[in-house]
C-alpha cells in the first residue's frame, strides 16, 4: 500500500560520504541470500552499481529475516532508504541504520513496477518509475550482471553455476544434509546420481515424480542452507547460486566404467551461494512455467512407484549399488577446479616421475604439527625465511624492554604526535601513549594511529579494539623504534610483522608521507617505514593414504583456500582456532578405526626441491577446499 507521496533525494553512488545517511538507488551486481550470522541476527550482503559507475558493498543485519531486502536475482533494482555510509579496511561501505526500508524490483526492462518489501506503507512516484525505468536501460545496455545461469541439459562436470527450477520433491539426508528434487524442463546431459531416502521420509507427490524421472535430478544440499531448503514449500520455483556440479565414475565388472553427475549445494556463502525463492510474478518464473508445460503434456502418467524406484531413468543405466553408496560417502572437500581429472591411486603418484599434477581420493592417516597454533607461520616473500611466530610471553618481554625509561619520563609534544603519559594503579610503572597526527590534527579513536611505549601485552590488546592502528615503539635516547621481533603494527586482530634480515627501516616520523585523506593501510605504512612485510601462513605435513599407498603431502601455500580461514587471523582469534581444530578432527578422527575417517578429494603437484637433489620428491595440495559438510566444520 503506498503511502502519501513524499519527497526523497536520492545520492548517486559516486558522491557518497563517510557517515552521512543516505537514500540510494541501484543495480544488484552481487548478493548473498539471507544467513544467519555469528549472533542472533539475519545477514544479508549484497552489492550494486548505478550510472555513475560506482559501486556499493552492503551489509545489513536483522532479527527478522522478512525485512531484509527481498533480492531474488543479479540485475534486480534496489531502493534503499535511511542507510549508513561507513570506511572499513579503506573502502566505503553501506549498513541499515534506524527507519532502514528497502524496495526491491526485477530488472527486466518492461517488467511490471511491483516491489517486494516486508513495509506495509511505501512511498513510490513519478520519479520512482523513471528511476527504475532509466536503471533497467542502462545495466542492459552495459550488462553489468552477467550470470552463470545454466539449464541441466547444458551442464559440464566441474562447473558452478546458478540453476532455475521447479522443487517437487524434498527429504532429510543426515544431520548435515538435505534432499531436493527438482527440475527444469531440460534432461541433463549426464545420467543423474539418484539419493536413497524412504518413502515416508520424502515429500512430494510421488506418482507426479515418477512421471517426470527422466528429468528430475537431486540435489545435496549442506550446512547452514538445511534450514533454508527444509522451509521452501513443494511446487516453489526456486534459484540456488553456485550450485556445483561434480562427475563420479566408477567401475564394474558387469556394466564396464559408469558416470553418473552429483550435484551439491557446499556450505558457507562464498560467490553468493545460497538458496532463493522466485517472486511468483517474476519473468523468471513465467518463463519457467511454460516451459514446464510443454513438458508435462509429453510426460502421461504412469503407473505409481515407491521411491526405491525412482533411481532409473528411462533409456539409462542404472548405477550398481556400491557406486550409489559411494555417491552418498561423500568427500569432506570440493574441487574448485580440475573435476574432469580422473582419480589416481597413490601407488602410482608415488612410482611416477616428478612433476606431475594429480587428483587423489585418501584419508588423512596423521598430521605435523600436532599443536595446531604452531601450523602458522610468518614467511617472507623476499628471502623466502620461514619463522615461527614469537608467544605472548616472548612479546611482553620485547613490549617492555624500556620499561625503566618509561619510569620518570614526562610526556612531550613534537610536530607529528601529541603524547600522554598513563601510571598503572597496581604497579609502579608508566606508559606513554604517543597520539599521531595528521595534518596537524588529532582523529576519532576509531580512525587515529597511536604509538604506545611501556605497555603489556594485554594492554596492547585492549588499546587495539579502541584504536584503528596502534604501533608498539621504544626509546633510544630522543627518538622512538620499532623492535621488529615484535609486531610493528597492530589493527584489531590482525598484527603485522617486518623481516629483520630485509627491511630498511625509517624514522617513525616518515608516517607523516602517508596521504592525509586515507585511513590507516598497513602496506603503506610498511613501505613509509621501510619495512619488508612478512605473511602469515599455514605449513602442515599430511600423510595421506588410500589402500595403496601413502606419501606425506605439504599444505601452505593452498592452505587458506584449503581451510577458508585467514592465516593473519588465527593467533588472536579463539573462534578460529577452535574451527581449525574441529576441522582436523573431522579430517582426522583418532578415537575412530582408519577404515571410518572420511575420504578426501585433493590436487596434488609432485616436485623436486629447489636446490635439492633429483632423486628426492616433495608433494603439496592445491586448489582443494573443506566442504564444510559436517557441522563440526560449518562455517556460519
Amino acid at each position: 500500500m503506498s503511502a502519501a507521496a513524499q519527497k526523497y533525494v536520492y545520492t548517486p553512488l559516486d558522491q557518497l560520504k563517510q557517515g552521512s545517511v543516505v537514500n540510494v538507488y541501484g543495480a544488484v551486481t552481487f548478493f548473498i541470500p539471507p544467513f544467519h550470522s555469528k549472533g542472533p541476527d539475519f545477514c544479508s550482503v549484497v552489492t550494486i552499481k548505478d550510472q555513475s559507475n560506482a559501486q556499493l558493498n552492503c551489509r545489513f543485519f536483522s532479527g527478522n529475516q522478512e525485512t531484509l531486502p527481498q533480492i531474488a536475482k543479479q540485475g534486480d533494482i534496489v531502493r534503499f532508504h535511511r542507510i549508513k555510509i561507513s570506511n572499513f579496511n579503506s573502502e566505503i561501505k553501506g549498513i541499515s541504520s534506524n527507519g532502514f526500508s528497502s524496495l526491491v524490483f526485477e530488472g527486466t526492462t518492461g517488467a511490471p513496477l511491483l516491489p517486494r518489501t516486508s513495509s506495509k506503507t511505501y512511498s513510490f512516484t513519478e520519479e520512482d518509475k523513471k528511476m527504475i525505468e532509466s536503471l533497467r536501460d542502462w545495466q542492459m545496455r552495459q550488462q553489468i550482471t552477467p550470470e552463470l545461469r545454466v539449464k541441466l541439459s547444458d551442464i559440464r562436470p566441474g562447473q558452478y553455476f546458478n540453476l532455475y527450477c521447479n522443487l517437487v520433491g524434498k527429504a532429510v539426508v543426515d544431520q548435515s544434509s538435505y534432499l531436493l528434487k527438482v527440475w527444469d524442463g531440460s534432461k541433463c546431459a549426464f545420467p543423474p546420481c539418484k539419493v536413497f531416502v524412504e518413502d515416508e521420509t520424502l515429500e512430494g507427490d510421488l506418482d507426479f515424480i515418477s512421471r517426470l524421472q527422466n528429468l528430475i535430478v537431486d540435489i545435496l544440499v549442506y550446512d547452514n542452507h538445511v534450514e533454508t531448503a527444509k522451509s521452501l514449500k513443494i511446487g516453489n520455483y526456486i534459484v540456488m547460486q553456485n550450485l556445483h556440479a561434480k562427475l563420479h565414475t566408477t567401475s564394474n565388472d558387469d556394466q564396464g566404467q559408469l558416470s553418473y553427475m552429483e550435484f551439491h549445494l557446499h556450505g558457507g556463502t562464498w560467490y553468493g551461494r545460497g538458496i532463493t525463492v522466485l517472486p511468483e510474478n517474476g519473468s523468471d518464473v513465467q518463463e519457467l512455467q511454460k516451459i514446464l508445460d510443454v513438458e508435462l503434456n509429453k510426460n502421461p502418467p504412469m503407473d505409481s512407484i515407491s521411491s526405491s524406484d525412482l533411481n532409473t531413468s528411462a533409456g539409462q543405466k542404472s548405477p550398481p549399488f556400491d557406486a550409489l553408496e559411494r555417491c552418498q560417502q561423500l568427500s569432506v572437500t570440493v574441487l574448485p577446479a580440475h573435476n574432469e581429472w580422473l582419480t589416481t591411486p597413490l601407488s602410482t603418484v608415488i612410482k611416477s616421475k616428478a612433476p606431475q599434477k594429480y587428483r587423489v581420493r585418501a584419508r588423512l592417516r596423521k598430521f605435523q604439527p600436532q599443536h595446531l597454533y604452531q601450523s602458522v607461520k610468518l614467511h617472507c616473500a623476499k628471502c623466502s625465511s620461514l619463522q615461527d611466530i614469537p608467544n605472548e610471553e616472548k612479546i611482553d618481554d620485547i613490549f617492555q624492554g624500556k620499561l625503566n625509561s618509561c619510569l620518570n619520563k614526562s610526556s612531550h609534544n613534537t610536530s607529528w604526535y601529541q603524547s600522554a603519559l598513563w601510571r598503572t594503579k597496581h604497579e609502579d610503572r608508566s606508559v606513554i601513549i604517543y597520539f599521531v597526527r595528521k595534518q596537524d590534527m588529532l582523529q576519532n579513536s576509531e580512525d587515529s594511529l597511536i604509538m604506545i611505549e611501556g605497555g603489556t601485552f594485554k594492554e596492547v590488546c585492549k588499546l587495539s579494539g579502541s584504536f584503528h592502528s596502534v604501533i608498539p615503539v621504544t626509546s633510544n635516547q630522543d627518538h622512538l623504534e620499532i623492535q621488529l621481533s615484535a609486531p610493528f603494527l597492530i589493527q584489531g586482530n590482525r598484527w603485522h610483522y617486518g623481516c629483520s634480515k630485509c627491511s630498511r627501516l625509517n624514522s617513525l616520523e616518515a608516517l607523516t608521507s602517508l596521504p592525509v585523506d586515507t585511513p590507516w593501510n598497513a602496506t603503506e605504512v610498511a613501505k613509509a617505514l621501510g619495512i619488508e612485510p612478512l605473511m602469515h601462513v599455514f605449513v602442515m605435513d599430511l600423510t595421506l593414504d588410500d589402500g595403496t599407498g601413502s606419501l606425506n603431502a605439504y599444505l601452505w601455500r593452498h592452505a587458506e583456500q584449503f581451510f577458508q580461514i585467514p592465516a593473519a587471523e588465527i593467533p588472536m582469534e579463539n573462534e578460529l582456532q577452535e574451527r581449525l581444530h574441529n576441522i582436523m578432527a573431522t579430517l582426522c578422527p583418532t578415537e575412530k578405526a582408519f577404515s571410518e575417517y572420511p575420504w578426501m578429494d585433493c590436487c596434488i603437484r609432485s616436485y623436486h626441491p629447489l636446490n635439492g637433489s633429483k632423486e628426492e620428491v616433495y608433494y603439496d595440495i592445491f586448489d582443494t577446499q573443506i566442504s564444510y559438510r559436517s557441522s563440526a566444520c560449518s562455517k556460519d
